[in-house]
């Protein structure tokens, strides 16, 4: 059966422990999917050093994707849990790229590549688990990009939360059930 649980909050909030814990208390195998560059920073290498740390590969299968998100969930059929970490530097991905010139991407590209990130989780056989920030309860951005880029993520949010058989809001570490 089926199950798209989208799991959202701010930074720190817990989404990744609780998201983590949810798929390991679920029968395998899993995989996780890590969105993020690996050369970012020092401080985001920590992080990544952090997450990696948290994850018992003999739990999890471990697969680092950027862009390509629907596609690596319709190969990944034979698993029984997917966890995906995050949405947000995925989406973040397609911008990087855009700004370097490599890429056009626009919100309505956004809602197409969300779009068919929804109907591949839908499609999945087992249980995924996909993770997003949530970037509209802080401040407004100072700069345009960080103003769009901030709309794009809570119009894709909406989207996949719409797609979603639950959604969970994470707050100091406690998981609230705001859908389902």
């Amino acid at each position: 059966m089926s199950e798209f649980i989208l799991i959202t909050g701010g930074a720190r909030s817990g989404k990744s422990t609780y998201a983590r814990l949810r798929g390991e208390a679920l029968p395998g195998p899993r995989t996780y999917v890590a969105t993020c560059p690996v050369a970012f920073d020092a401080e985001m290498d920590a992080r990544i050093a952090s997450h990696k740390k948290d994850r018992d590969p003999k739990i999890w299968q471990t697969i680092e994707e950027l862009k390509e998100l629907p596609a690596v969930i319709s190969q990944l059929h034979i698993q029984k849990v997917i966890l995906v970490d995050c949405l947000t530097l995925w989406l973040y991905n397609f911008m990087r790229e855009a700004k370097a010139g490599k890429l056009t991407f626009d919100e309505d590209m956004a809602k197409a590549c969300c779009l068919e990130l929804a109907e591949a989780a839908r499609n999945f056989p087992g249980t995924i688990l996909v993770i997003t920030n949530e970037l509209g309860s802080g401040i407004v951005p100072i700069v345009p990009a960080g103003r769009m880029y901030r709309d794009m993520v809570g119009r894709c949010n909406q989207i996949l939360a719409s797609a979603a058989n639950e959604v969970v809001l994470t707050v100091c570490g406690q998981a609230l059930k705001i859908k389902g």
